[in-house]
């Protein structure tokens, strides 16, 4: 399905803005003081973008929300998921179109990171279909662990395994131009993938 996703900084406007439309809301550690491409991204469906535009500061997209795996355990609407997520902006490798990279990305890449992250609990691929204003990307990989510690621990098996992705991810994504990941606490303010506020019909 498609969904708006806007990037930006301010976690509180991310919140805010999330919770107006029932979205999802990604928000880093607000003590970790490194530089990030952003430091919030809120996933919704809304026929009211102005909503959204406070959480908007940085880039705003169209995209298609592809689920790979779901973790085992959920969480009260308004609260924060259990695990972190890590957030990867994606370019396409400049020798592919957008379609032939995010084809690659989608049958290629998607057994290859179920075989060899063995601690990813949680991944869900949002491919861009229209960059609005902001950065231009081909995706955000949503890549989630149980804990800090199995994210640094498990992200890979071996070092083959990450061999293995790292090859695989030279293939599709331009490593250059692809930003640094943001490690991220998930809040869902009603379902994930977000469905609009009202739906229709009514009685």
């Amino acid at each position: 399905m498609h969904e708006l996703v806007v990037t930006g900084n301010d976690p509180d406007a991310a919140a805010t803005a999330a919770a107006s439309v029932d979205g999802v809301c990604y928000a880093a550690d607000p003590d970790d003081r490194r530089e990030f491409p952003f430091r919030t991204l809120v996933r919704a469906m809304t026929d009211d973008p102005d909503l959204l535009t406070p959480a908007a500061a940085v880039g705003t997209y169209l995209a298609f929300s592809r689920v790979i795996r779901e973790r085992p355990l959920g969480s009260d609407p308004g609260t924060a998921s259990p695990g972190l997520t890590a957030i990867f902006p994606m370019v396409h490798h400049p020798r592919l179109t957008h379609a032939q990279g995010d084809s690659h990305w989608r049958d290629t890449h998607v057994p290859l990171a179920l075989r060899h992250h063995p601690g990813m609990w949680d991944y869900t691929q949002l491919s861009v279909v229209a960059t609005l204003n902001g950065p231009s990307y081909d995706g955000f990989a949503l890549v989630a662990f149980a804990s800090l510690d199995d994210m640094r621990e498990r992200f890979f098996g071996d070092d083959h395994d990450r061999e293995v992705i790292r090859a695989d991810v030279a293939k599709f994504a331009d490593t250059e131009r692809s930003p640094r990941r943001v490690i991220t606490t998930e809040t869902i303010y009603r379902q994930r993938p977000p469905l609009p506020a009202v739906t229709w019909p009514h009685d």
